[in-house]
């Protein structure tokens, strides 16, 4: 009984807390001004089942998207047997489904314990990738300090959490085999057969108190790791869903006009036009700050999961350009964190020193071709072509910011109508014959 009790507050209270953070989350994103996405249902619904539930994206990079596959699917399935574990912790029972589902139980058991040594052998493999074999898209100015912590951080809590999950069916199934009260005959466990052997010679006491070990070990260690997951770019795991559903069913070269600008030259070309119900002139152009970016942009940021697909396929980039669409994502992300533990000192945002520019440079803004390859080839349908263009309109019509040859160009545009240096009435002369 004192072990239900302390369960469940333990439970209580992990639940509490991994609420009161995702709703920081939800207040941050919804700073973000408002665009309707709602239309195309049944176009986003496919989407989202191809791309966030298949992954289908993945699978451009066979070798790491398998091992993703593994993981990914050891998250989702064998989160069915953490319920049991719940069940057990609050009703003081043990494997309580196993009387539910009789036979289907041992098949269950089965899969997962196979899973769960694919999750193991994976998240292993992708260690070896990142810090052994030291693939190339993992580094990068922005990938320092924690972005690399927290890589190697979720990977060993994987690790350990299988490792509990393994050794705990392993002795549950030697006290089973000792017909030791409480520990009905329940499961099978092809590989956590394998490893009963160790426990040879274990008197009955011990056997249990290490499976009590390894039974609050995962429990635990799954608190721990859904309470780390909104301070990690692991939390895809939720967010890939949503983004997913919420892409921008438009072709991706489709730039969109700003609608304040549109209603103001329609305005100004026709005097006589009504005014739109409800318009009031616009007071700034572009994205200065997070809040001028859409909600949709800035669940991009968190949804994103660093790991470099972006950046390797930038044409900037690969030509030695400041400009990488990874660390665009970062800092918008960085800099939305620092607006809401603005509002949470506050009560409200209190203009600080910074914008959304202060984390950018002019410099990798302008950098971008607009080419999309990073929208084409994200896992998850992030967009920060989208965040680059918002923000160098801000740098264009509110600070007449803009490299010489742009600057050039427009000059020529509001004298000849033409980006070229002739006039107008020489546009034609080049189909003269000499």
């Amino acid at each position: 009984m004192v072990q239900q009790i302390i369960f469940a507050i333990i439970l209580a209270a992990s639940a509490w807390l991994f609420a009161r953070n995702i709703g920081k989350i939800r207040r941050n994103i919804l700073l973000g001004r408002d665009v309707d996405l709602s239309g195309n249902s049944s176009e986003r619904w496919r989407t989202m089942f191809m791309v966030a539930l298949g992954q289908g994206k993945m699978f451009t990079r066979p070798i790491p998207a398998l091992l993703h596959l593994f993981v990914y699917a050891g998250f989702v399935l064998i989160n069915i047997e953490v319920l049991e574990i719940l069940i057990d912790g609050v009703a003081g029972t043990h494997r309580a489904l196993a009387g539910i589902l009789g036979i289907l139980y041992n098949g269950m058991m089965a899969f997962f314990e196979v899973l769960a040594l694919l999750v193991l052998v994976s998240c292993i493999l992708f260690l070896i990738r990142r810090h052994v074999l030291k693939v190339k898209r993992f580094s990068g100015f922005e990938m320092r300090a924690f972005p690399v912590r927290d890589a190697a951080t979720i990977l060993i809590i994987e690790i350990i959490l299988m490792t509990c999950l393994l050794l705990l069916n392993a002795v549950d199934k030697s006290l089973q085999n000792m017909g030791s009260e409480h520990f009905v005959q329940a499961g099978f466990f092809p590989v956590s057969n394998i490893l009963v052997s160790l426990f040879n010679g274990m008197s009955e006491s011990n056997l249990i108190m290490f499976e009590r070990i390894c039974w609050w070990g995962h429990i635990l260690g799954i608190f721990a790791f859904m309470n780390y997951l909104p301070f990690s770019k692991h939390f895809h795991i939720i967010l890939a869903f949503p983004n997913t559903y919420y892409s921008n069913l438009e072709p991706k070269g489709e730039l969109t006009n700003m609608s304040s600008v549109t209603t103001e030259v329609k305005l100004m070309m026709d005097p006589s036009a009504p005014t739109p119900e409800g318009y009031t002139p616009p007071t700034s152009f572009g994205a200065k700050d997070i809040q001028d970016l859409s909600w949709k942009n800035l669940m991009d940021a968190y949804t994103c999961t660093e790991c470099g697909r972006c950046t390797s396929v930038c044409p900037a980039n690969i030509t030695g350009k400041l400009l990488s669409p990874r660390k665009v994502m970062m800092d918008t992300r960085d800099r939305l964190e620092d607006v809401g533990k603005n509002i949470d000192k506050n009560g409200e945002f209190v203009a600080d020193e910074k914008n959304l520019h202060s984390y950018i440079s002019a410099e990798e803004l302008w950098a971008c071709t607009t080419c999309n390859a990073c929208a084409e080839i994200c896992p998850v349908n992030i967009n920060p072509v989208e965040i680059i263009v918002d923000m160098r309109r801000f740098l264009v019509m509110e600070k007449s910011e803009a490299p010489q040859e742009l600057n050039l160009t427009f000059t020529n545009m509001e004298n000849n109508g033409a980006p070229w240096q002739m006039a107008q009435s020489a546009r034609a002369d080049w189909t003269k014959e000499n």
